[in-house]
């Protein structure tokens, strides 16, 4: 369930790098400042939060074809809540089944951008546990920018997602841990 967030969210970010970017620039994510956060209500009464990370993943963007690809993957082992005792059971073949699916995925080949220039969406195919379902990445913030440490472009953002944890196969807790998790991810991109 944390994994889908995080791919989600990385995919999102990536694909607003591309956009800003010169025509066919490739990009790779940062990953001191790319993460998937997840959030899933407990009982009704609190929100359990957590993040995969850091991400993995590319981009290549032709700014005047508006198109591109990207491609995150999530290692879902790296799990993280701030106990570890909670994340061990997140690994567990109920819920992330990290021994049979060690990574997921976030493919994404539709960008959506403003009249402006900015990504304001990625749509594409988020893969957890074997299963494949789409997902839409939507921007809540999205900037490039020269690096003045590695003089080199960076673009970043947030995005925003839902998912169903149950049509990827997480049942466990139904209905007492909320089936809707959202992905918070944060994303930058540096240009290759």
């Amino acid at each position: 369930m944390k994994s889908v967030a995080a791919l989600a969210l990385t995919l999102a970010a990536t694909a607003c790098f591309g956009q800003a970017a010169a025509p066919g620039t490739d990009f790779r994510l940062d990953p001191t400042h790319s993460f998937v956060h997840f959030e899933v209500v407990h009982f009704g009464a609190s929100t359990l939060r957590g993040r995969f990370g850091p991400l993995e993943g590319s981009l290549e963007f032709d700014r005047a074809a508006r198109r591109g690809r990207v491609q995150v993957v999530i290692d879902t082992a790296k799990v993280s809540t701030g106990l570890p005792v909670l994340d061990a059971r997140l690994r567990e073949p109920d819920f992330l089944s990290v021994e049979a699916h060690p990574q997921a995925f976030f493919v994404a080949e539709r960008f959506d951008i403003d009249a402006q220039g900015k990504v304001t969406s990625v749509r594409g195919e988020f893969t957890l546990r074997g299963s494949s379902q789409p997902l839409e990445l939507k921007a809540t913030r999205f900037r490039c920018y020269t690096s003045p440490l590695i003089r080199r472009e960076v673009c970043g953002g947030d995005f925003e997602a839902t998912l169903v944890r149950s049509s990827f196969g997480i049942t466990h807790s139904l209905p007492f841990v909320a089936d809707t998790v959202k992905l918070l991810v944060q994303v930058e991109a540096i240009a290759q």
